[in-house]
């Protein structure tokens, strides 16, 4: 245990520094102690324990300076103050700490296992959400943006700027809500706006039995590198536009294998959501 003799003490200095080797340990020894101190910092900044904590570290400087000027008295009482003090504050503040501890544990992954990436959860979002509005015949148009940007059709719609999530794109496209008129464009990994309007296709190619919202999703596929799925309101079929091609009536689970062709990793192996979902095991390279 260092005391104020040994820090005021140069001999103690420098011993810190014989040899490369002792200099490397403590160089360590104080990184992990900083990098501790700063995470704990961020895990308890706005709460009730920093102010504390800022009490807490006025009775140590008071402490070091008694000692310092040999005020023994008021040293010895700080001392009891501080000793006491934090079995006192551990039972005041017991709901505050529960929560800055459970902050602090989302703050780090270590022990966490399975965290998704952005391409799963976008996946993951699209399939389960296109799972939900096909069998109901919720009609819906969703394009993702990729390399070019879409910012001139994003300008034309209402924007939201929030997490993906199936529950958000299905709440936008439910029938007569405000925000289910028009496309939901994707970019990175938010939903950037909902009721934008996408380029129709002029192609006289296209079946007549494909409705605007099937002509938006090739229009904006014939101008740019975006992905883009429909989900019929008629029929309640999911369709794909990319780089111009033209994908109908795939089941849910092509649906997904064209999601991981496209958003994938490259020989990844991976387990479907929706073999997770009926409990399958085997695992699928794309």
């Amino acid at each position: 245990m260092l005391n104020l003799s040994q820090l005021l003490d140069a001999g103690y200095w420098s011993s810190l520094i014989a040899s490369p080797w002792v200099a490397i340990l403590h160089l360590i020894d104080i990184s992990i102690v900083v990098y501790l101190i700063y995470n704990f910092s961020k895990a308890i900044a706005g709460t009730k324990i920093m102010t504390l904590i800022r009490g807490v570290f006025l009775f140590i400087i008071a402490q070091l300076l008694a000692s310092l000027f040999g005020l023994q008295t008021i040293a010895w009482l700080i001392n009891q103050v501080i000793t006491y003090g934090v079995i006192a504050a551990v039972v005041i503040f017991a709901p505050e700490l529960r929560a800055m501890l459970e902050k602090l544990g989302r703050t780090t992954h270590i022990f966490s296992a399975n965290t998704l990436s952005k391409e799963e959860k976008l996946i993951d979002a699209l399939v389960k959400s296109a799972a939900y509005m096909s069998p109901r015949k919720i009609g819906a148009l969703v394009a993702v943006e990729q390399a070019q940007t879409l910012q001139e059709y994003r300008a034309t719609g209402i924007s939201l700027n929030a997490d993906i999530s199936r529950e958000l794109l299905i709440n936008i496209f439910i029938p007569n809500t405000p925000l289910h008129d028009g496309a939901v464009i994707i970019k990175d990994d938010k939903v950037a706006v909902s009721c934008a309007y996408l380029p129709l296709s002029e192609s006289a190619g296209i079946s007549k039995e494909f409705g605007t919202r099937h002509r938006a999703a090739i229009g904006l596929s014939e101008v740019s590198d975006a992905f883009v799925f429909i989900v019929s309101e008629e029929t309640g079929s999911i369709s794909i536009a990319h780089n111009g091609n033209f994908k109908h009536d795939l089941s849910l689970e092509e649906f997904e294998a064209e999601l991981w062709t496209i958003f994938g990793s490259d020989n990844q192996e991976k387990n479907t959501f929706l073999k997770r979902l009926r409990g399958g095991k085997h695992a699928r390279k794309i």
